[in-house]
């Protein structure tokens, strides 16, 4: 993944008021966003619901609704919850049911859900917390699915972009992080969350799903999608400026565009049919 987007587990989280800053710049740009970023592959969301004993599905942290359409198209009945107010109205526009809260604070009332989703959004959700009340609202042998995408650009794409954001946002918490991190590193976090469920005694165990494909970019495509990723929403346009000249002009050398290896992980359990 490239050294900003912080949209997958990682061992050292930024500290909880940056956090929440972060977690609501998104909606700056909300249809770019919605237009910008990849969906989720299509065997991922046949396997959550094949392990589901019904349709109903509340996606946390649902963003423009990117996955929640996905099971819509499935034919799922899809609420999501989502705390940033234009993301929720850019999502409704789109035909989905999206109430704005955080999880935390979002009141379920006796409603209970088949299966329980967060597409690259459960860093931003207290754990502990997080999953106690997922355990609440999921009918007996319901799906609780956490997933998200891990990408890592070329090199040659990567290691100018970095470069340019410390250059021009020095003083950044993020800044320091390497321009490309190992696969293995986001493996970690996703096997954290799989013991988190675990200790709820509330799932049955947990696994970990993988799926591998690919994503052609020209530099166009790829100069839209990087202002929507998190250490970049809430640049000045000068220094967004800047960063995305400089990675236009590495993909201008690459011939105008690249080939993305994109992996999306998930941790995923069944509700057990207990209290």
């Amino acid at each position: 993944m490239p050294i900003l987007p912080r949209e997958q587990p990682e061992p050292s989280p930024a500290p909880p008021e940056e956090s929440q800053r972060m977690a609501t710049s998104f909606g700056v740009h909300a249809q770019r966003y919605d237009q910008a970023r990849p969906g989720y592959p299509e065997a991922l969301v046949a396997r959550i619901l094949a392990g589901t004993p019904g349709a109903g599905v509340l996606d946390v942290g649902c963003g423009t609704g990117i996955a929640a359409r996905q099971f819509q198209a499935a034919g799922c009945t899809v609420l999501g919850i989502e705390p940033d107010a234009r993301m929720a109205d850019f999502a409704r526009a789109r035909g989905l049911q999206v109430e704005v809260a955080t999880f935390e604070a979002w009141e379920p009332g006796d409603r209970m859900f088949d299966a329980v989703i967060a597409a690259q959004s459960w860093h931003w959700v207290d754990p502990v917390a997080g999953t106690a009340k997922v355990a609440g609202v999921l009918r007996p042998g319901g799906r609780l699915a956490i997933f998200g995408h891990v990408y890592e650009p070329p090199a040659e794409v990567a290691e100018p972009f970095a470069a340019a954001y410390r250059r021009v946002a020095p003083d950044s918490p993020i800044s320091g992080q390497p321009a490309r991190r190992p696969l293995e590193l986001y493996q970690a976090g996703y096997a954290k969350i799989a013991d988190q469920i675990c200790e709820t005694e509330r799932f049955r165990d947990p696994e970990q799903w993988r799926f591998d494909w690919q994503q052609p970019y020209t530099r166009d495509q790829w100069l839209e999608l990087l202002p929507t990723t998190g250490g970049l929403t809430r640049l000045h346009p000068d220094q967004l400026a800047e960063i995305l000249d400089a990675v236009g002009n590495a993909i201008d050398s690459l011939g105008g565009s690249f080939t993305m290896d994109y992996t999306t992980l998930a941790a995923t359990a069944a509700r057990t049919n207990t209290p």
